[in-house]
């Protein structure tokens, strides 16, 4: 993991790999950001000019870099675009800074320490470049050689980043800096479980890894193994996995606080792998579907940074773990599972698993009536069709609820956006055998998801669902502080959502 500090020094001075300085895009070519003063008046006040000569323009992004001036300790300036230059008497918002910082980190991928003088007005900033110099650090190479043979090569991530105008000794800045480590800790461990081929990440394997953390950490933890399942009547989730040798795990995670008064339930959908079961996905849609356990994966991460924040609320995490197989005792379409609520559910298409085991999951979350349930899970293509690869769907039973969440998401940097339930998609799903069927009309899939979900959360009780299919996993190249694989989508979200309850904010 990348370290971090609040550094006083003076940029000349300070001894690094190099200097991070922003570029704004202004109407008459780049302007140099605030916290570059340093660098500027060693440049006679001409960087700007120097950078537009060197092709610069200060679009978000962008990445010059260019030798340090006479007199600096560290021999490179790399400058990184920050996007258009805020009106005046405004700032750069908290996700300009982290984007840039996190093309900045993963620009010095090799380098051992780079000072970031990237604008720094308050801790607000502080917290938000360090979270994307961290995030943008990220690298996942555990299948790669050893972390020995990728240092030699200058592939190892950037080892050191130094907050050039923090305040090491202020309560509100360290307080910021701290916050963001547990978050970055948590989200880049999700990633690497998202990233961890699913040979060697089966049900089983990621239940230990959150025994182990929670253990670390004081959060109570249950593992329902097959045999728990079977007896607590959790067809669901026992459907899904059957096909498997790798048996279906429910894993509980419980993070109290003593001055808590209120309760968030965070479910999510943990597919280790998706084959689509007898109704097999084709080539070409199978090959990244280690990432269907990504939002167990985000509500793992959640609750544990939860706990290490500190956070005084109530927060239970359901990781409805189990692998989708096709084999002799795989369950076919047309076969009807008996769910955890106790209503049946013809199965039409074994591929709807991830609301299988999102079902029973919900149905047990919804038992300890908490303040309100979350759900999160790459769930359907329908949504990615719907709102492309880095925006995720919010889906709930109430408006102001979900409202709250796009406005958290915003918040994080993470995109986000209100979709319905409409009520006529429900009847699509009514089945001549079983109370329900996983399908219902092909248009409006994702919604119809949704409304899937519903029911099976418990009478009274505000949930929403949170569709992270086209964001959870990041096929094309990286952005800003977005890596190339599992991102950990939702991550944040989640964490300012069990915030903002706990500072009494939210419900």
């Amino acid at each position: 993991m990348t370290a971090l500090t609040l550094s006083t020094a003076a940029a000349p001075g300070l001894r690094a790999d190099a200097i991070v300085i922003g570029v704004g895009k202004g109407g008459k070519g780049p302007v140099v950001a605030p916290g570059a003063d340093a660098v500027d008046k060693a440049y006679d006040g001409r960087l700007a000019g120097v950078l537009e000569t060197l092709g610069a323009s200060g679009a978000e992004g962008e990445i010059t870099k260019l030798p340090a001036p006479a007199g600096f300790k560290a021999p490179l300036v790399l400058a990184v675009g920050l996007g258009t230059e805020p009106e005046e008497g405004e700032a750069y918002g908290a996700e300009a800074l982290r984007r840039a910082a996190g093309v900045a980190a993963r620009a010095l991928t090799g380098a051992k320490k780079a000072a970031f003088a990237l604008p720094l007005a308050d801790a607000a900033d502080a917290g938000a470049i360090a979270e994307g110099a961290l995030l943008g650090a990220y690298s996942f190479d555990a299948y790669k050689g050893s972390a020995k043979d990728a240092k030699a090569g200058g592939k190892a991530p950037l080892a050191e980043v130094a907050l050039l105008g923090g305040k090491p000794r202020d309560k509100e800045y360290k307080a910021a800096v701290e916050r963001a480590l547990a978050v970055t800790e948590e989200l880049n461990r999700a990633r690497d479980l998202i990233n961890t081929p699913p040979n060697d990440l089966d049900p089983e394997a990621f239940a230990a890894v959150a025994q182990t953390a929670a253990k670390e950490h004081s959060i109570k933890v249950q593992v329902l193994d097959e045999k728990a399942l079977e007896k607590g009547g959790y067809g669901g989730i026992l459907g899904v996995g059957a096909g498997s040798a790798a048996g279906p795990r429910l894993v509980k995670l419980s993070y109290t606080h003593a001055d808590a008064t209120k309760h968030l339930a965070f479910v999510g959908k943990g597919i280790t792998y998706d084959s689509g079961g007898i109704s097999l996905k084709p080539a070409g849609h199978n090959e990244t579907m280690k990432c269907d356990m990504s939002g167990a994966a985000a509500v793992f991460a959640a609750v544990v940074a939860a706990a290490r924040l500190g956070l005084a609320v109530n927060v239970t995490g359901w990781l409805a773990l189990a692998e989708n197989m096709p084999s002799g005792s795989a369950t076919r379409p047309g076969d009807v599972l008996r769910m955890y609520s106790g209503k049946t559910v013809e199965v039409l298409n074994t591929d709807a698993e991830g609301r299988l085991v999102l079902a029973d999951a919900l149905w047990a979350a919804s038992a300890e009536k908490p303040d309100a349930i979350v759900d999160v899970a790459t769930l359907t293509g329908a949504m990615v069709l719907a709102l492309g690869s880095r925006t995720f769907g919010v889906m709930a039973n109430d408006d102001a609820f979900r409202a709250a969440i796009v406005d958290a998401a915003e918040e994080v940097g993470e995109p986000s956006w209100p979709m319905p339930l409409p009520e006529h998609l429900r009847k699509g799903m009514d089945s001549p055998t079983a109370d329900i069927a996983n399908m219902g009309e092909r248009m409006g899939g994702g919604l119809v998801a949704g409304l899937f979900l519903r029911e099976f959360v418990g009478e009274g009780i505000t949930w929403a669902h949170v569709d992270i299919a086209g964001p959870a996993f990041n096929e094309g190249g990286a952005f800003g502080y977005t890596p190339k694989g599992g991102t950990g989508s939702a991550v944040r979200t989640l964490v300012r959502l069990a915030e903002l309850t706990a500072a009494g904010d939210l419900g």
